[in-house]
């Protein structure tokens, strides 16, 4: 296995974080950090994008592992579904974030009778975002399963086994390095955010629920596009357009930021966070010794 292979893995893998089918998923997930309604100190908030995002790219690779392997001969009759999926992926997460922006909590998930996370925001729940990670990569497959099948299932299929493997986690760390860095930065952000907004009144997680809104109502009206682009021959929109030369300003500040870049940012990031704040000393006047009045002992007694 070359370099040039694993420089390709790694490449589709940052570019799938961007992809035109699902980029306006990216700003929606960022927006769960800013939905956090605890005030976390920074290395927690850290660690918690960290684990958000290890989950969320799991759920990608997972999905995409599984589509590339098993889904892949018989692809053309599967990919007709995934806009109807998009569309009504789209819907939940608007509804979601209108939801929010209204003032209301996300309610958390019920898995096997418990609600998953304990009630904890969904940023802290492994379970809502690997499934968001999975959404995000069925919703994307129409756009990056072709470089997918390229570099990654090609080296499998010729019996290559360990360098499918070694590529597929190539693959799956480039998307998390994009993401990963986007949620820790917007982790940390956040507690300045707060601080300046609480004037306010509480408007940032209704702005976040906006984000959310946004987000979902673009991946609706993509998904419908799509519909209508394979059942009725429908030509471009002005909105797809404007926002895929939205998706592809982004794709080229990733190519161009590079996997050292943005290994470099997460590291600095990290870094930040664990510094140990400055400690502010502060010069008090001594206290006068404590005294009795000897006048006042006098009329007492």
């Amino acid at each position: 296995m070359d370099a040039g292979s694993i420089g390709l893995a790694l490449g589709a893998g940052m570019l799938a974080a961007v992809n035109p089918c699902g980029f306006a998923l990216l700003p929606a997930y960022l927006s769960l950090f800013v939905l956090d309604h605890q005030q976390l100190p920074r290395q927690v908030a850290v660690v918690r994008a960290v684990r958000a995002t290890i989950a969320l790219t799991t759920g990608f690779a997972a999905v995409f592992l599984v589509f590339g392997l098993a889904v892949a001969p018989v692809a053309a009759s599967v990919q007709a579904y995934l806009p109807a999926f998009t569309v009504v992926l789209g819907i939940v997460v608007a509804v979601a974030g209108l939801w929010v922006a209204l003032g209301w909590r996300l309610p958390t998930l019920r898995v096997g009778g418990r609600r998953s996370g304990g009630g904890k925001p969904p940023t802290a729940s492994w379970t809502s975002m690997s499934g968001f990670g999975a959404s995000y990569a069925v919703a994307s497959l129409g756009c990056t399963i072709a470089p997918f099948l390229a570099v990654v299932v090609a080296s499998f299929r010729s019996g290559s086994t360990a360098e499918g493997l070694v590529l597929f986690l190539v693959y799956a760390a480039g998307m998390g390095l994009v993401v990963g860095a986007a949620a820790v930065a917007t982790a940390l952000a956040r507690g300045g955010l707060i601080t300046r907004m609480r004037s306010l009144g509480g408007a940032l997680p209704r702005i976040g629920g906006l984000v959310l809104l946004l987000a979902g109502a673009y991946v609706a009206w993509y998904g419908v596009w799509e519909l209508r682009v394979l059942h009725a021959g429908a030509g471009t929109d002005p909105l797809v357009s404007a926002a895929e030369s939205i998706q592809r300003w982004l794709a080229d500040r990733v190519q161009r930021f590079g996997a050292v870049g943005f290994a470099v940012a997460l590291g600095g990031l990290a870094l930040f966070a664990y510094r140990r704040p400055r400690r502010h000393t502060s010069i008090t006047p001594p206290t006068k010794p404590f005294t009795r009045d000897p006048q006042r002992v006098e009329e007492k007694s």
